[in-house]
């Protein structure tokens, strides 16, 4: 399904360590958004950061173990990506959810 030039980007912030129903949280929401046809989505891992509680997550090497910060993205159309919402909602305890619009300009390419 093509992505209309104008277009929202999802970014959600996480811990590593957020589960969801048993699972990774971070793999709940990728499988959730490819089940009802979002474009695609991409999980970054953070190397360090820190959130609300201003507790500092790193991956320095006596502390490998932490939970590493990570980042979700997602880009579709305002319309699908607005409708994720609720699903994303009832999935995440706690974290950072953000949009932001962005214009594509290549989405895919010949013989894809």
């Amino acid at each position: 399904m093509p992505i209309p030039e104008d277009a929202l980007l999802l970014r959600i912030f996480i811990g590593e360590s957020d589960r969801h129903e048993g699972r990774p949280l971070y793999e709940a929401i990728v499988l959730k958004a490819r089940e009802i046809g979002l474009a695609g989505a991409t999980v970054l891992r953070g190397p360090m950061g820190y959130g609300r509680s201003s507790r500092l997550h790193t991956a320095k090497i006596l502390r490998l173990s932490e939970d590493l910060p990570l980042v979700i993205e997602i880009i579709d159309a305002a319309e699908r990506i607005t409708a994720f919402l609720p699903e994303l909602r009832r999935m995440m305890g706690s974290g950072l959810v953000t949009l932001d619009p962005v214009r594509v300009v290549q989405y895919g390419a010949d013989g894809d």
